[in-house]
């Protein structure tokens, strides 16, 4: 069992930046790949930016070139930076964990507000 415990989030203006974190409860190594993905009120929750055990990285169209995102395997932990928000970036947003047997673990989201 993987647990997640999501932080960063809050209210941002349009044009700044933001870092969300995910923390695993165990050493992500053994984890496949770790992804953020968001939902905002109305819409289906999508997939933001996801991240392998090798680094593999790849993003939404909408978040190419603003959002990156990173693994510190050291601290188990999943980063996402936010920068040049926009208002259509707020959500809420959560973590995901694949593991190797298929098994999928969210944790319990970070609300994130762009403001204009």
């Amino acid at each position: 069992q993987v647990q997640l415990v999501e932080s960063g989030g809050g209210l941002v203006q349009a044009g700044g930046s933001l870092r969300l974190s995910c923390a695993a409860s165990v050493s992500i190594v053994s984890i496949n790949r770790m992804g953020w993905y968001r939902q905002a009120p109305g819409k289906q929750r999508e997939l933001v930016a996801q991240i392998t055990s090798d680094g593999v990285t790849n993003y939404a169209d909408s978040v190419k070139g603003r959002f990156t995102i990173s693994r510190d395997n050291a601290k188990n932990t999943v980063y996402l930076q936010m920068s040049s928000v926009e208002p259509e970036d707020t959500a809420v947003y959560s973590c995901k964990a694949g593991d190797y047997h298929f098994n999928d673990y969210w944790g319990q989201g970070t609300r994130v507000t762009v403001s204009s």
